[in-house]
């Protein structure tokens, strides 16, 4: 799968910087390639899809911090489920509003993260944590979403 088959697309997050009524935060990711190629990608260990606690969310920063590679992986495998160009700025201020909705809510999942193809939704999951890496692969914990009491 190539990145350049990919779309993304934020919503909920303009309220976080305007003291708005809290929306959680949602990355749609549409797929336009080879289906039969996603859809293994997303097999989880029991033939069906991944379960949202078998996903990992991530984002690594590229040379400096304009731009940089969204994942999703596979927890148990580690391996790549896609990957994809994003901008820096839209995904530090996705992670910002999903820390607010996380203030202002008792909800388990502070932001949602959907995958598509064809307009058919093929996964969604409800996430607490995403992790920030530079561009040398360290964690970049002031950008990270991390859940109070997880230790990583």
């Amino acid at each position: 799968m190539r990145r350049e088959n990919f779309d993304i697309h934020v919503s909920n997050t303009e309220w976080a910087s305007s003291d708005g009524e809290p929306r959680k935060p949602t990355v749609a990711i549409e797929f336009d390639g080879p289906g039969e190629l996603l859809q293994s990608r997303l097999a989880g260990t029991e033939g069906t899809l991944v379960d949202a606690d078998e996903t990992d969310v991530n984002y690594r920063f590229h040379d400096g911090e304009d731009e940089g590679v969204l994942s999703i992986t596979n927890r148990i495998t580690g391996d790549f489920v896609l990957e994809l160009n994003a901008d820096a700025e839209g995904v530090l201020a996705f992670i910002r509003a999903a820390r607010a909705y996380g203030d202002h809510t008792d909800d388990e999942g502070r932001y949602r993260i959907t995958v598509a193809q064809d307009g058919e939704q093929l996964l969604a999951h409800e996430k607490s944590t995403f992790l920030v890496y530079n561009d040398e692969g360290n964690l970049v914990r002031q950008h990270s979403l991390i859940p109070g009491g997880v230790e990583l």
